[in-house]
């Protein structure tokens, strides 16, 4: 697992360093983390290219992965529009995950998927995808885009880290935090437009907002791959919001218990996209999160929700 990761932090770096002087690049989100193998009708193996700290599979690409084997059952003319999923186990980083996929209906303006991801001979996802063949509508709104500063003048994360790591007033725990972080190669590029503090604790309202986009080239050709790419970023820092608030807490257990998406618009998600991130509600060790793709257009791409475990327990005072 070792070597997997660190095959694929040198092929994101070798990415990111190289996309500006060469487009025809493609995304490791498409060359790796989201490429399947087809084992027979209906049933693919997908390997994993990303453990996070907690050693638990990244539900974002478990999703993804799920999306891209029940788009490989549709034709040409369906696309996705909706997805719901539950997380019923951990997955397990040390072994492939199999994907069944079940069609469980054709229609002539929709068709519905049922796919089980499978571990151990017991499944760690459950996700049912609806996909729906365009069709034009005088019934059209939106909400608005919220105003906020261009890609172009923000900072990456890990330009952000890097600068709070010249800060010497930075505490040493911190540093360690961080440096962990930035060690934590993942195939895209996060600007987060209002910034969290790591000097202090501060109290914040449950919601953020940041400019996400894949490393590297995916193109304008396939809508089903730029969903099942969403699919993967729309999970990154997502249920985090919730905790955002409470400040006086560490977290001691985290993890998404389901996860819903609805694609409305076309979009590249290898361009710039503006993730809007807000939590309504949070109690009985649960948080609710809800999140907005907008591309930079101001045209809504993607609502996404979730629900999620949150278990905490108190930072001591005199780490405050």
């Amino acid at each position: 697992m070792a070597e997997c990761r660190a095959e694929l932090k040198l092929e994101v770096m070798d990415a990111a360093a190289k996309f500006t002087d060469n487009p025809d690049l493609r995304s490791v989100l498409v060359t790796s983390v989201l490429n399947l193998e087809k084992l027979d009708i209906d049933l693919y193996r997908g390997k994993h290219h990303w453990v996070p700290r907690t050693q638990r599979l990244f539900g974002g690409q478990i999703v993804g992965q799920a999306l891209v084997a029940a788009a490989k059952s549709v034709t040409d003319h369906f696309h996705a529009h909706s997805l719901h999923c539950y997380f019923v186990r951990a997955g397990d980083p040390k072994v492939p995950v199999l994907y069944q996929v079940e069609r469980t209906r054709d229609g002539r303006s929709f068709c519905v998927r049922s796919v089980k991801a499978i571990q151990h001979g017991q499944p760690i996802l459950i996700c049912q995808a609806s996909f729906h063949m365009l069709q034009p509508s005088p019934l059209e709104h939106q909400f608005t885009m919220p105003t906020v500063p261009p890609p172009e003048t923000l900072l990456t994360v890990e330009e952000l880290i890097q600068n709070y790591l010249s800060d010497p007033k930075v505490a040493d725990n911190t540093k360690q935090g961080l440096n962990k972080i930035l060690a934590d190669e993942v195939p895209i590029e996060i600007k987060p437009v209002n910034p969290p503090d790591f000097h202090s604790r501060v109290v914040m309202e449950p919601k953020q907002l940041f400019w996400v986009r894949a490393r590297g080239h995916i193109g304008e050709e396939d809508m089903k791959l730029h969903c099942c790419v969403a699919a993967y970023v729309s999970d990154y820092s997502f249920l985090p919001t919730a905790l955002l608030p409470y400040p006086k807490y560490r977290v001691k257990f985290i993890a998404s218990l389901d996860h819903a998406m609805w694609f409305h618009s076309t979009f590249r998600t290898d361009q710039w996209m503006l993730y809007e991130c807000e939590s309504s509600w949070a109690g009985g060790s649960r948080g609710l999160v809800q999140g907005r793709l907008w591309r930079q257009d101001g045209v809504l791409a993607v609502s996404c929700a979730q629900e999620g475990v949150l278990r905490v327990k108190s930072v001591a005072r005199s780490n405050l």
